[in-house]
């Protein structure tokens, strides 16, 4: 994509100017008036780092659920606190071309971290001749920024693995599981499962869960016989695997970070939403599940920006660095119709967000992008609706009852994702592309330019 001309500006800061009023008008009444630090957000040039939160599953409707429980009807998230918002479409395609409108995580990631759309289950490859397509982490590495990638997923789940590794099939996560991928195994000349690749690429951090997969023996190639972990120690990586570990790494070498054998505990729990609904419930801010020595997503990701951060200065270098952040389990709460669970990991993303948001703070010339892999299932909906699936009944922290459904599968079925638009909302360089309504693909371009890859 060229880069920005005149008109470009001229056009979204007139877009800007042209809200001004509206804004001016609702913040008489008490809504939140953003209009001057939107004018103010328009900015060109060059970003020395970008942190990218994707909250997995995050649609409007999941946004919507936990602002009205957490912080009211009529009060704001720190997600809707970014200077710059707009929407895009997130749908797959099938391998002719030909439009798929309801994405999986990894057809959408895909998107944004190559550019291309491809089918749903692959990870950064073309959707009809399944070959590699660069990444966003892979052209920042070759620019030598420093990269990462925190998520409370498996780090081989699809949203982490569509920046530093190539699959024909998302389950390829670890050597054992290589079904999928008989032409991606390191024995016919591949790259090997997401699990390895990633540890060979070098990823100053990772940080997030499936430590089963990095157990897993390699069975081919240089690191026959040794465990994805053990390679990875061959490799240069320091290995933790909780709180006080993550603390006492040094800078100076990559970090991995297994928190969990599998995906990394919710915070919070309830009962999940049931046919006729539920009583009236509140949900529990802990899980007696959740060991009390895992960081919080806001934990790992500060972390992870001071060694990145620690690592530009280290070296003296002109560039800075990419993350990306992802809270996974809103999708996957979503899916087993958990609105205590979704709600509490859509505030643990949101503590994150304030995270980058204070960095940029101190540092901007930080492009900060905030958005959605795909929209869900949940809904709120009146509470003398009687829905056909599952409901469940809610007391906000304002004391009022919330009703939820989640209705896109029959009962006892996981729930589906849905194909509607999505936000992304940003602040620093390069910010003003979300505005309007964009393709998913857009923002691959958007960060590619803030941070003038090639």
């Amino acid at each position: 994509m060229p880069r920005p001309t005149r008109r470009h500006l001229t056009v979204a800061t007139a877009l800007v100017a042209a809200t001004t009023a509206a804004v001016a008008v609702t913040s008489a009444a008490g809504a939140f008036d953003n209009a001057q630090q939107a004018k103010a957000a328009i900015k060109d040039g060059k970003a020395k780092n970008v942190i990218l939160l994707i909250g997995d599953g995050m649609g409007d409707s999941e946004i919507t659920l936990a602002r009205d429980y957490t912080v009211g009807a009529n009060g704001r998230l720190n997600m809707d606190k970014f200077p710059l918002t707009g929407a895009y479409t997130t749908y797959a395609v099938h391998a002719d071309g030909t439009p798929d409108y309801v994405t999986d995580s990894a057809a959408s990631g895909t998107g944004w971290a190559t550019g291309v759309k491809t089918v749903n289950g692959r990870i950064s490859k073309t959707p009809g001749t399944d070959k590699a397509v660069p990444t966003l982490l892979e052209l920042a590495q070759k620019k030598g920024y420093a990269t990462g990638s925190v998520t409370t997923a498996e780090l081989t789940d699809a949203t982490p693995a569509v920046l530093a590794s190539h699959a024909t099939d998302r389950s390829c996560q670890g050597p054992a599981d290589m079904a999928k991928c008989p032409t991606d195994t390191i024995a016919a000349g591949g790259p090997g499962s997401i699990a390895e690749q990633s540890v060979k690429h070098k990823v100053d951090v990772l940080i997030g869960g499936g430590k089963q997969r990095f157990d897993q023996k390699v069975t081919d190639g240089k690191y026959k016989g040794l465990t994805v972990t053990e390679q990875a120690k061959k490799l240069g990586y320091q290995v933790v695997t909780d709180k006080a570990g993550l603390k006492g790494v040094k800078n100076g070498k990559p970090v991995l970070g297994l928190l969990a054998s599998g995906n990394v505990p919710v915070e919070w729990t309830g009962k999940a939403a049931a046919v006729g609904g539920t009583d009236p419930q509140r949900c529990v801010t802990s899980n007696p599940n959740r060991p009390s020595t895992t960081p919080s997503l806001a934990d790992s990701a500060t972390k992870a920006i001071k060694l990145l951060a620690a690592k530009q200065q280290r070296t003296h270098s002109k560039q800075g660095f990419f993350l990306q952040i992802e809270g996974a389990s809103i999708d996957k709460q979503d899916h087993a119709a958990d609105p205590c669970g979704q709600i509490g990991e859509t505030a643990a993303f949101d503590r994150a967000v304030k995270v980058a948001r204070a960095y940029a703070a101190k540092h901007p010339d930080t492009l900060v992008v905030t958005t959605a892999d795909h929209a869900h299932t949940s809904q709120i909906v009146p509470l003398e609706a009687t829905p056909p699936g599952l409901s469940s009944t809610l007391v906000t922290d304002e004391g009022q009852p919330l009703k939820v459904n989640y209705s896109t599968n029959t009962p006892g079925q996981s729930q589906e994702h849905t194909g509607t638009q999505v936000r992304i909302a940003a602040q620093g360089p390069q910010a003003y592309r979300v505005l309007g309504v964009t393709n998913q693909t857009d923002l691959f371009a958007t960060i590619r330019e803030a941070l003038r890859l090639r």
